[in-house]
């Protein structure tokens, strides 16, 4: 049987070798499962505290835990890396807003909040990077996709779930908002490249013949607050940020 200190550098070296955040019933799996749940918990917590001090931090995000490098030592850590972020346009920023906020929704209802067609590229920028997907479709006419944000999108975003999200209390506060899941925390192991999306990424809302009228949507668009028909729950809700149920 490891003693608690031998769990934690086996902890220790699963988290800064893994390529993403690891969640607690994979760290069991490394044990056997001979290490329970509460136990994993409090000796992660432990090693948490221990790294206070240190330039990387773990966290605890809606996808499992990880070591990253702390906001405020990012400025060097771009030194050595050419590779500039990707930056998006306001349009980008402020769909992203209403989907997390008012999730999920169509693009007809985010036509209705902004007051603009939304062009399909900027939905095609957040789908590739990971920050929102198809939960299902409402039972109007069309049948437009719903949409809602991924466990990356919290990730990115330094969050468990999304009611960790800060009050919105006005739509152009995006920008800011969302600034540092434009930046997100390096890994501490081996941190993705993280592409800009080059065109898509920047482009407005008109962007040339795909900028109908929110495919159907305006009519069938009700109140956002309104999710009827067959949408599945969105991803990233409370629940899928709950941790397992403890175990002895």
């Amino acid at each position: 049987m490891l003693s608690p200190n031998e769990v934690k550098n086996v902890l220790e070296a699963a988290l800064l070798s893994a390529q993403r955040p690891l969640p607690l019933a994979d760290m069991r799996k490394l044990f056997a499962d001979d290490v329970g749940f509460d136990t994993l918990r409090r000796l992660l917590e432990e090693m948490k505290e221990g790294w206070q001090e240190r330039g990387v931090e773990l966290v605890n995000l809606a996808s499992g835990w990880r070591f990253q490098t702390r906001p405020q030592y990012q400025p060097y850590l771009e030194r050595l890396n050419d590779d500039k972020p990707p930056r998006y346009s306001r349009a980008v920023m402020e769909t992203l807003a209403i989907i997390a906020y008012r999730q999920p929704v169509t693009r007809g209802d985010i036509e209705d909040v902004r007051g603009v067609v939304v062009s399909q590229n900027v939905i095609r920028s957040l789908e590739e990077r990971g920050w929102i997907d198809i939960v299902g479709h409402r039972e109007t006419p069309g049948r437009p996709a719903l949409y809602a944000t991924t466990k990356a999108f919290l990730d990115d975003l330094g969050l468990r779930s999304l009611q960790e999200l800060p009050p919105l209390e006005d739509i152009s506060q995006t920008p800011e908002l969302f600034a540092r899941a434009e930046e997100p925390a390096a890994a501490a192991s081996a941190p993705d490249g993280g592409e800009a999306q080059g065109g898509d990424a920047r482009g407005g809302d008109a962007e040339g013949g795909d900028a109908q009228s929110g495919d159907a949507q305006r009519g069938d668009a009700q109140s956002a607050d309104a999710q009827g028909g067959d949408a599945a729950a969105p991803a990233t809700a409370a629940e899928s940020a709950a941790e397992p149920p403890a175990s002895s």
